[in-house]
């Protein structure tokens, strides 16, 4: 693996290392990022690109959607990438139907994969062995959250309607009931629009500026201001009693970077989606 610094917005860099990984399957190279942080905690995690996939054509190759217009047999092949990746095996990968809220369900282990996808919420936790809680997001805020101590795991999808709802408390308020009294949470912020290419109406920024827990979170140097999901999702986290040492970025703009990254912004409907899953352990 190697290692550089990410950036997450004009003037701010995370204090952590990006790591990128690959794991190979028939051949075929899964990319992904990980977090120093939750890698230490001993977390089996991955925040994919889009690189590594048997997708064509505008979900070329690692998208893990049947709705936006993919085949569902590769949608498939790459959960089964994915699933070989973390450690698991395909049908123990999960997520949501994503719908920018805040609901929060607990995966006890047993639950049929199909099953959970059709359900509607925006963040997953589970304390089940070798249970991967996923998000999908193709601009949107990834958020891969742990406690050590039980071996906990949660994911979150916070785009901005849900940093504006409140998706990162909920995510980080149902993994800490779920994990006990003694949790001390460690967290990653995933690949997303950063800063600079986060352009938004006056609207929708003063809405941002409203919940973030910081000021300068919004660059109004240009015709219109450009808002850093980062640090408001950095600062609610640490609102929420992560400590700054317990929180990572992995770096990566999904708009600017487009050979590794989806982006809705930039391509419309027709594109693929990101997975980022974490395992829970003993």
């Amino acid at each position: 693996m190697k290692g550089s610094f990410g950036r997450t917005g004009p003037g701010w860099i995370p204090k952590f290392a990006r790591w990128v990984g690959n794991r190979y399957a028939a051949g075929v190279p899964a990319e992904f990022l990980e977090s120093r942080i939750l890698r230490n905690a001993g977390f089996r995690h991955a925040f994919f690109t889009r690189r590594g996939g048997v997708s064509k054509g505008a979900y070329a190759s690692l998208n893990f959607s049947v709705t936006v217009g993919d085949a569902p047999e590769r949608v498939a092949r790459n959960l089964a990438l994915a699933g070989e990746a973390l450690g698991v095996t395909r049908e123990r990968v999960h997520f949501l139907s994503q719908v920018h809220g805040t609901a929060t369900h607990v995966l006890l282990g047993g639950e049929e994969q199909d099953a959970v996808h059709r359900i509607e919420g925006d963040a997953l936790v589970s304390r089940a062995p070798e249970i991967a809680c996923g998000v999908r997001t193709a601009d949107c805020v990834p958020i891969l959250i742990a406690d050590p101590r039980s071996g906990a795991v949660g994911a979150i999808h916070a785009g901005w309607r849900g940093v504006v709802r409140g998706a990162v408390e909920a995510g980080v308020r149902a993994l800490r009931e779920l994990a006990g009294a003694d949790a001390e949470l460690v967290a990653a912020i995933g690949p997303h629009i950063r800063q600079a290419a986060f352009e938004v109406s006056e609207d929708v920024a003063l809405e941002l500026e409203g919940v973030s827990p910081i000021a300068g979170v919004t660059d109004r140097s240009g015709p219109k201001p450009h808002v850093s999901l980062a640090r408001i999702v950095h600062a609610k986290l640490l609102a929420l009693g992560l400590s700054e040492t317990n929180v990572d970025d992995t770096g990566g703009c999904t708009v600017t970077e487009p050979e590794r990254f989806y982006s809705f912004r930039r391509d419309g409907k027709i594109g693929g989606r990101h997975l980022s899953a974490i395992v829970a352990r003993y």
